[in-house]
């Protein structure tokens, strides 16, 4: 077989690397959304769609406004008042957390956020009368995750903490 009838290779190393890029993307976001805890979000997001207006959107739409890349973080203002999307977004984000421990554990989560109109303010979350999660909260008109990956990775990181601390104090979490 000559050279003349091979065809010639229409991809760069860079077009392969780039399309390989774009494949590791998606197979992260893809596990990303079978996690525990990305599952729970969006349930309790679908269960806030009273009127099935969301219905025809994947699971990666709904879960886009979580998506903050650093170019648009670096485009917000260093101090701003969030918007009630905002807020409304991270109380979704901590009732998640708290619906996933339930899963985990079969006790009942509350989360309780105190936020001030600048952005800044706190999170509990309680199981019984334990204190499972306390965090301080700051710049919440930035609140979101660089992808599907990293939201995955930091509520999977906050359910596990939680169920660790239940599982160290059993008796305070059923009491």
């Amino acid at each position: 077989m000559s050279d003349a009838m091979t065809p010639p290779s229409s991809t760069s190393p860079a077009a392969v690397a780039a399309n390989d890029l774009a494949a590791a993307e998606v197979a992260a976001a893809a596990a990303a959304l079978a996690t525990p805890f990305v599952q729970s979000l969006v349930r309790l997001l679908r269960a806030q769609d009273g009127f099935g207006a969301w219905e025809g959107r994947s699971d990666a739409k709904l879960l886009a406004p979580y998506i903050v890349t650093r170019e648009q973080r670096r485009a917000m203002p260093i101090m701003g008042d969030p918007s009630p999307e905002v807020l409304w977004r991270v109380e979704q984000y901590y009732g998640a957390v708290g619906l996933a421990i339930e899963h985990h554990t079969g006790l009942v989560a509350s989360p309780m956020i105190q936020m001030h109109h600048e952005g800044f303010g706190r999170v509990i979350l309680t199981v019984g009368k334990l204190v499972v999660l306390s965090r301080h909260l700051r710049d919440v008109h930035r609140f979101g995750f660089e992808s599907l990956a990293a939201l995955a990775a930091g509520g999977e990181k906050l359910v596990a903490g939680c169920v660790a601390t239940i599982e160290t104090y059993p008796e305070v979490a059923r009491a």
